[in-house]
This record gives structure tokens, C-alpha cells and sequence, in this order.
């Protein structure tokens, strides 16, 4: 809950950092860099703490604690990378909004804001394709090792190698797509990762060796970073001034609210008909997503989000640049 809570506000400052014409290759950074952090983190999980027969710091290997003391390390993570920001970044001037504080406030917010929703149809239409195509993603991150194991009997070692190698790649693409983001846009962004994962689903489906599989799982982690990335630049674009977090949760909820349907009909499918056509079941998020995203259009949802403050009813709400 403190992680996704964290991510709204976290995500909610990026429209601030950066002009509009930058903001694709920021957000491509920070989702690259992150990718890196969190290797790095596992690494010194391995080394340090899950692989050496006496851990670091004289931490026992009784009853799991060298396992457990893992979350030490997270902790410890957590606070030592969030200290940049919470040091050196400034909220703008005039971003808290006049009113009372407290949680009857919120609700009162919440349901203008639901009332006026209407008025950022692009918002809406592109909240609900990524609620389909992220449900294809949350199914990559929570199978994608299963499949790989069990169809082309991958050992556990070579799981974790195979799971590094992804996640380096989808650091790298997120990291070199956030030009690409810049230059062409968000949706167009997010359109081309689709494609580009329909395509590595279907050579994971039809894979004949397990050389093809790393090519598959290559190309997989290549464009899942820019799509989470170019996601949330986009977001970005659409968020009026005014309303950030409030938007911003929006988005983190589109991520979650179904996020079971994918590993769910992975498992009847292949339950019934193997793993094969269970992982192919993939297709039809990023298809059916990707068809709703090309019913938005992005240069409509920008100006909604410079035009007047249809929630608050405060006049414009053009975004400094």
C-alpha cells in the first residue's frame, strides 16, 4: 500500500520536473534507472545475504533469518535512494490548493473530479486501454520465468539469469525509447512496444528451442520498459495543472483494478490446453489495448489538460513550461 500510495505523488511531480517537450526521455531515465537500482539491489541480495554460507554483517543462517534479512536491505534501499528527492526536489510554488484538509475534503475532491470527468475523454479512453494491455504485462512479470521453466526446462540458475537478462534489456529500452517518446509521442510510443510484444508472444508461443526463447524474452524485456515508460510520459501530457495526484491515481488504479483477469485466464487455459496456448493468451491484451489506444488522440487530451479548470472552475490551468 506504501509503495503504490508512494508512486502517485512520486509520478505526479513529473509534469513539474520537465517541459512537455522532455518529458518522454525523463520519464524513460527514471523507469531505466530504476530498472538498474533494482538489479543491483538483487545482486547484493545474492551475494550478500542468500548465496554465501555465512552472510554479511555476522547474520545467521538459522531458521531463513539470512533470507528474511533481506527486507533489511530494501529498507535500507528505500531510504538511501528516496533522500535525493526528498532533499533536493522542490514542490513549484502554489501546488498545495486552498480548502480545508482532511479526508471529508479528499472524498469532496474526488467526486468533482468524477462529476468533470467527462471533459478528459482522452484521459478516460487511454485509462482504459492501458487497464486492458497492463494486464499483459503484469502476466509477462509473474509467468514469464514459469513458462520458461516448465516448457523448455530451464533450471533455476538459469531462471535467474534469464530473469537479469530481461530486466536489463527492459532497463536499456526504456532508457534509449524516452527519445523516441519525445519525437513521435506517448501513444505512437506505446503503439510501436504493442506490436513489438505481439510479435515476441507469438516466437514464445511457437519457440522450437530454448535459443529461441531467449530471443523472445529479449525482445519482451527490450519494449516492456518503453511501454511503461511512455505510459506514464503520456499520463503526464494529460494531467491539468491543477490535479495531478488526483490523475495520477487514476493511472495507478488502471494498473491494478483487473490486473488478476491475465494470470487468471493463463491458468484456466492452460490448465486445459497447456502452456503454450496459456501464454499466447497474451495476445488478446495487447491486441484488444492496443486497438482501444488508437482511439485516443493525443493532442486533444494535451489541450484539455492547458484549457480552462473544468473540475475546480478556476480559469486556465496552462501548464508552465
Amino acid at each position: 500500500v506504501a509503495f503504490e500510495v508512494a508512486f502517485v505523488f512520486y509520478n505526479s511531480f513529473l509534469p513539474d520536473l520537465v517541459s512537455e517537450e522532455k518529458i518522454g526521455r525523463l520519464s524513460g531515465y527514471g523507469w531505466g534507472i530504476g530498472y538498474i537500482g533494482g538489479l543491483v539491489a538483487m545482486v547484493l541480495a545474492l551475494v550478500g545475504f542468500v548465496r554465501p554460507e555465512t552472510p554479511w554483517f555476522g547474520i545467521t543462517t538459522e531458521d531463513g533469518f539470512n533470507i528474511r534479512a533481506t527486507n533489511l536491505l530494501v529498507a535500507a534501499w528505500f531510504l538511501l535512494f528516496s533522500l535525493p528527492m526528498l532533499l533536493f526536489v522542490k514542490e513549484k510554488a502554489g501546488t498545495a490548493r486552498a480548502g480545508p484538509p482532511g479526508v471529508r475534503a479528499a472524498i469532496a475532491d474526488l467526486q468533482r473530479t468524477f462529476k468533470a470527468i467527462g471533459q478528459y475523454r482522452e484521459v478516460v479512453k487511454f485509462l482504459v486501454a492501458r487497464l486492458v494491455y497492463n494486464d499483459g504485462l503484469v502476466t509477462i512479470f509473474a509467468f514469464g520465468a514459469i513458462y520458461a521453466a516448465g516448457t523448455f526446462g530451464m533450471a533455476m540458475d538459469e531462471v535467474v539469469v534469464f530473469g537479469i537478462v530481461l530486466n536489463v534489456a527492459a532497463g536499456l529500452g526504456a532508457l534509449a525509447f524516452g527519445f523516441v517518446d519525445d519525437r513521435i509521442g506517448g501513444r505512437k510510443t506505446i503503439l510501436v512496444t504493442l506490436v513489438a510484444l505481439v510479435a515476441a508472444t507469438l516466437l514464445a508461443v511457437v519457440a522450437p528451442t530454448k535459443a529461441w526463447i531467449w530471443v523472445a524474452g529479449v525482445l519482451v524485456g527490450i519494449f516492456v520498459g518503453p511501454n511503461q515508460s511512455a505510459s506514464r510520459s503520456l499520463m503526464g501530457r494529460f494531467v491539468p495543472e491543477s490535479h495531478k495526484s488526483e490523475f495520477f491515481g487514476f493511472f495507478a488504479f488502471s494498473g491494478k483494478i483487473t490486473s488478476f483477469l491475465g494470470p487468471l485466464l493463463l491458468g484456466i487455459v492452460t490448465a486445459s490446453y497447456g502452456q503454450r496456448l496459456g501464454i499466447a493468451t497474451l495476445l488478446g491484451f495487447f491486441i484488444v489495448g492496443g486497438l482501444l489506444l488508437l482511439t485516443v488522440n493525443e493532442q486533444a487530451g494535451i489541450e484539455a489538460a492547458k484549457g480552462p479548470d473544468v473540475i475546480s472552475g478556476t480559469g486556465s490551468a496552462d501548464r508552465k513550461e
